[in-house]
């Protein structure tokens, strides 16, 4: 199992809850480590959590897979630190 695999599994699994900043990160850096680049058009209005989670992935447009996956491992690294398991 990859470290990117291994701390995809991790993060479902952290003891406490990380804060909204933080899950938002964990999405955006996971989306664009599995995706790319952000295929879809923003949320509607009326949808603030769906427009939050766009933006989060947006925000790392351009950023390489590989760079996604490293930096999410780092920060499930840091969150499980927090954390715990």
């Amino acid at each position: 199992m990859s470290d990117f695999d291994t701390a995809a599994e991790q993060v479902k699994n952290l003891k406490g809850k990380p804060t909204d900043e933080e899950l938002l990160d964990v999405y955006g850096l996971f989306k664009q480590a599995t995706v790319g680049d952000v295929n879809t058009s923003r949320p509607g209005m009326l949808d603030l959590k769906g427009k939050a989670k766009w933006d989060a992935w947006n925000s790392r447009k351009g950023m390489s897979q590989d760079d996604a996956k490293s930096k999410y491992v780092d920060l499930v690294k840091t969150l499980v630190g927090k954390y715990g398991l």
